[in-house]
């Protein structure tokens, strides 16, 4: 499989430190708002390369952060703490804040089929490990203790830039948003490992440390969880774009100087979703939600589905527009499914194993899952019977998650539904229809033919298929009978 890997700007065979096994990590909510769909492209995409991971075979254990204390409103350690901003905007205490927008999240994870890592860590439930981390830090001296605060002293690395994208200059004061002027920090590029006395007032959260009461930093969490729950190598790292500096840059940075070796070999990163207006972010005001997406007649998987077809590394444009076009591409999709027999036969050995060649030969380049999903396709277009078609769109929607198959069923049954609705309406309507023979004599072979036609008749003009009807009654008269229309009767008589 090759994928991008940040670390080394180049599309990358991928391959875990240990063969067979997957060491994942994800960058999880900061739980003090909802998050908006933006965030959620970004989990999107690590789901489906989680799932394509298993789908590959690999043995893959991922680990997500909760976000519950320590970052502030600027990456650049200042301005408040995120969750007791939400907390002042709601009037609730921190931990009801974190509790009500974790459940949320994970509602609306339910809803586009993201799957929850199995391990999920809140930071609040770790403060004694990264209080352990900065501890050695300090001891090895990458770290130093400056008005009260803890930081990370960045010049004792060979080269804190691991990403390549930004250069010194970038955090010169009023040159990059967000960055003030520390004059407790030995360089400008140093961060917070711990905030005490300079950071505390008003603080709902804090705990006692070797360096006074206070709070861990941000960037601190992420590293301890990760190398608690998954070791001291990692295969796979992922996040937002916007992640990648500062935040990922100084995890690299303490876990490395922490561990005294490399740490993790491969870095995911999604791309911003942007509207018309720009960056798609909750200080804008309004911001998209998946409850909006639903108030708005969509359903959370088209919203899924519109990301899927676009690359993870291209910047995604969101429209209604688009929406509107993906909620019909959907429908039809899961219509053509659902057309195909559930009882056609036996899998064909050699077209399930070409189709789903293409299927990885397309998620193998990248994680191209605008090609997975024309594979999908391919499926339906292919020479094949219908049940190595809906074997292998079982076996593509394991990654994708659109819920075909259980899409297409609910339209099978609805529609099988209208048609025994229709069968009954005209099945009573026959009922209802009174035939009278007025000729005496008829055989009943006869009489069982011309009422069968009268009846067919009937239905015809009820379906207003007039002229149907019309060449019913001539073949009626053909046979030389006649006919007297009346509401809800018919009779007839045999010249």
């Amino acid at each position: 499989m090759k994928l991008y890997n940040t670390l080394t700007r180049t599309r990358d065979d991928f391959v875990p430190h240990e063969p067979g096994k997957v060491k994942m990590y994800t960058c999880g909510p900061t739980v003090y708002h909802f998050a908006h769909i933006g965030n959620l492209r970004t989990y999107i995409m690590e789901d489906v390369l989680e799932k394509y991971l298993r789908w590959s075979g690999y043995d893959v254990t991922r680990c997500m952060n909760i976000t519950d204390v320590g970052h502030l409103t600027s990456d650049a350690d200042t301005g408040e703490d995120k969750m007791l901003k939400g907390a002042r905007r709601e009037h609730k205490t921190v931990m009801e804040i974190a509790k009500f927008y974790t459940d949320a999240f994970f509602a609306d994870c339910e809803k586009l089929n993201i799957q929850i890592p199995e391990i999920v860590v809140p930071a609040t439930s770790y403060v004694d490990k990264f209080i352990h981390m900065i501890e050695v830090l300090i001891e090895k001296d990458y770290a130093y203790l400056s008005a009260g605060n803890v930081y990370f002293d960045t010049s004792k690395l060979d080269n804190y830039y691991v990403f390549g994208n930004q250069e010194a200059e970038d955090l010169a004061v009023g040159v990059r948003e967000g960055v003030e002027a520390d004059e407790a920090k030995r360089n400008k590029t140093d961060f917070v490992l711990w905030f005490t006395k300079s950071k505390f007032e008003d603080q709902e959260l804090k705990w006692d440390s070797p360096w006074g009461v206070g709070y861990p930093g941000w960037h601190i969490e992420c590293s301890a969880i990760s190398l608690w729950n998954l070791g001291e190598y990692l295969d796979l790292h992922c996040g937002g774009i916007d992640n990648a500096f500062p935040h990922h840059t100084n995890e690299i940075a303490q876990s490395e100087a922490y561990l005294g070796h490399p740490w993790c070999s491969h870095w995911f990163h999604v791309l911003h979703l942007n509207t018309s207006a720009g960056k798609m972010s909750k200080s804008s005001g309004e911001f998209l939600t998946v409850s909006l997406l639903e108030e708005k007649g969509y359903d959370p998987l088209v919203y899924r589905l519109f990301c899927l077809g676009s690359h993870y590394r291209k910047s995604l444009v969101f429209s209604w527009e688009g929406m509107d076009s993906t909620k019909t591409a959907y429908q039809k999709l899961v219509s053509r499914i659902a057309a195909l027999s559930p009882d056609d036969g036996e899998i064909d050995t050699a077209s399930y194993d070409a189709l789903r060649a293409r299927f990885a030969e397309a998620m193998d380049n990248d994680l191209n899952t605008a090609l997975a999903v024309t594979a999908v396709y391919d499926v339906l277009k292919a020479k094949t019977n219908d049940a190595t078609r809906r074997a292998l769109i079982a076996d593509f929607d394991r990654v994708l998650s659109l819920n075909l198959l259980e899409a297409a069923e609910k339209v099978r049954l609805a529609q099988k539904a209208a048609a025994d609705a229709q069968k009954a309406a005209h099945a009573a309507a026959d009922a209802d229809l009174v035939v009278t023979c007025l000729t005496e004599g008829v055989d009943p072979g006869t009489r069982e033919e011309v009422e069968a036609l009268i009846r067919e008749r009937a239905e015809a003009k009820k379906a207003k298929d007039f002229a149907r009807a019309d060449a019913l009654r001539d073949q009626l008269a053909s046979m030389g009978v006649t006919l007297k229309d009346a509401k809800g009767a018919v009779s007839w008589e045999k010249k």
